[in-house]
């Protein structure tokens, strides 16, 4: 009976198979958008992040780009290796700590003038080891790496003034070549101790794409940062606009300066703290060319190392447009070339902009 089963069930199964197909629906392929459009797969991978001053959560302290970076290190599975300028913000502290009591491997360089803060106190009572540069000039950087494939870097020094009253912003990669452009930076100045003026030019992908989105990688002053913001200044057809903690960079004034001549549209924003006490500050010399440049509203501190170009390059990082930016401190500088990312830099370039003094 059981054998008469199977063969029924094995006959039912063959007059299936066999019997006339359905008719075919051709179903359209999806559009694919543009790269440099915005794109869903961009999404995927990189993350920008900007502080909000105003915002209900500044006096709290609560909710800012640190958020977003510290649950990224509560993920991290095997190491975290990070150079941060400053660092006093409680939720870094506590993301480090914890990924190093999990058995996460937690590296960190930081500025020797900023190494005795009670939180770099406290990562190292708890067994994390931490070196310092030990010279006169700084070690600018503000980057970290996750788990040796995730990158977060930008204006934003790990304080509560950098996440909460000041303007800055945060972006997160995830690419694994971008991330070992990162690493040997940090081995540089972690295991070699080789800071500022030790420059050794060996980053393994200073250009690069991550789904055909360009990016471009420079660390100074290793490798002639300002030259690579100056040709790119020269390629704009359209429009250049800009953010500046501090600028006294007169290679890089005179190229806006030159652009503008040729018609290119140039818009900025200057810190006015750093317009006041800098020698050389070039925001007279862009204003009497002509230019349309402006000081900052924020009572606090407007931080952005930050240049847009024809709305779909975007120049980001620690970099501020300075000689000891150039030539002595250590500094991290991305180009990213997508009109998805510079659009969200724009907005917030058009905040900044609008709130400036004419």
């Amino acid at each position: 009976m059981k054998q008469y089963h199977l063969w029924l069930i094995l006959a039912i199964l063959i007059l299936t198979a066999c019997a006339p197909a359905e008719p075919l629906t051709l179903v359209p392929l999806p559009t694919v958008t543009p790269t440099n459009e915005i794109d869903a797969r961009v999404a995927e991978w990189i993350t920008v992040y900007f502080t909000d001053p105003e915002g209900p959560g500044a006096k709290k302290y609560r909710g800012g780009p640190d958020k977003a970076l510290a649950a990224a290190i509560d993920e991290a599975r095997f190491s975290v290796e990070a150079a941060f300028y400053q660092l006093d913000l409680w939720s870094m502290r506590n993301a480090l700590i914890a990924a190093h009591n999990r058995g996460v491997s937690v590296r960190l360089v930081t500025e020797s003038d900023n190494f005795d803060t009670a939180e770099v106190t406290e990562l190292i009572a708890a067994g994390i080891t931490v070196i310092s540069d030990n010279r006169g000039s700084l070690m600018h950087n503000k980057f970290v790496v996750i788990d040796s494939h995730e990158v977060w870097t930008g204006s934003m020094n790990l304080t509560t003034n950098g996440a909460y009253k000041n303007d800055n912003n945060l972006i997160r990669i995830r690419s694994s070549r971008l991330a070992e452009n990162y690493l040997v930076e940090f081995e540089e100045m972690f295991t070699n101790e080789l800071f500022g003026d030790y420059i050794v030019t060996n980053t393994p992908y200073s250009t690069m794409s991550v789904e055909n989105v360009p990016i471009e990688t420079y660390f100074s002053p290793d490798d002639g940062t300002a030259a690579h913001i100056v040709e790119l200044i020269r390629e704009a057809e359209e429009s250049i606009c800009f953010l500046a903690f501090s600028f006294t960079s007169d290679e890089i004034a005179s190229a806006l300066i030159e652009q503008a001549q040729q018609g290119v549209t140039i818009t900025g924003v200057f810190e006015e703290s750093q317009y006041k006490s800098n020698q050389g500050t070039e925001f007279d010399h862009l204003l009497d060319a002509g230019l349309d440049v402006r000081l900052d509203d924020n009572p606090n501190n407007m931080h952005h190392k930050l240049i847009i170009i024809d709305s779909e390059v975007v120049v980001t990082g620690s970099y501020n447009f300075s000689r000891s930016a150039e030539e002595s401190n250590d500094e991290n500088t991305l180009v990213i070339h997508n009109t998805s990312v510079a659009g969200q830099y724009l907005e917030e370039f058009e905040r900044v902009f609008a709130m400036a003094q004419p």
